[in-house]
């Protein structure tokens, strides 16, 4: 499957510790990587946003919400 690609510019100093990084790994350019870890940020930064109260902050909510006799 071939994907349409963009071109993103990066600072060669940065290319070049990529470069280094993936050398006896499973990628074979440092596009193939820079779009690994970006895909693995920005799935992280979704689950984050899924998450939109904390555990104690969805309790406190139930118990107020409990206090004004919307929940038993």
């Amino acid at each position: 499957m071939v994907k349409d690609m963009i071109s993103v510019e990066i600072p060669v100093e940065v290319y070049k510790k990529i470069e280094n990084r993936i050398k006896d790994t499973e990628f074979t350019t440092v596009s193939e990587y820079v779009t690994f870890v970006l895909e693995e940020v920005l799935e992280s930064l979704e689950e984050d946003e899924e998450e939109v109260f904390s555990k104690e902050d969805e309790e406190k909510i139930k118990e107020r919400l409990r206090a004004l006799g919307y929940l038993d």
